[in-house]
């Protein structure tokens, strides 16, 4: 699972990254979470499976989810008080919860 942390900047991303990761390794999860920016989304979209997109983006909303639609990632609001999860399990567990709630492909 590639997780892409999004903010303004990449300052707030990549703590929150580091964060996430370091929960879910902790459970023993294979995910990788990298941190970009508004800016480097065209291109970070590409290795991505979940969008978590800090609060201060929540205008720019639904132009991350057009984006990240055609490749088939999940695009998740982080709440405002995100940056105060320290270990990173809230945001790990808003990773898990998108997973659940995904559209399954069928299979034949």
């Amino acid at each position: 699972m590639r997780i892409l942390v999004v903010c303004g900047a990449g300052a707030s991303s990549t703590f929150v990254a580091q964060r996430v990761r370091r929960a879910a390794h902790e459970r023993g999860l294979d995910y990788s979470a990298s941190a970009g920016t508004s800016r480097s989304l065209p291109i970070d979209l590409d290795a991505a499976d979940i969008v978590l997109v800090g609060p201060h983006l929540a205008p720019e909303l639904d132009r991350i989810r057009a984006a990240a639609a055609p490749r088939g990632a999940t695009v998740v609001l982080m709440p405002d008080d995100v940056f105060a999860d320290q270990s990173g399990i809230r945001t790990l567990a808003l990773v898990e919860d998108a997973l659940r709630s995904r559209p399954h492909a069928d299979t034949i």
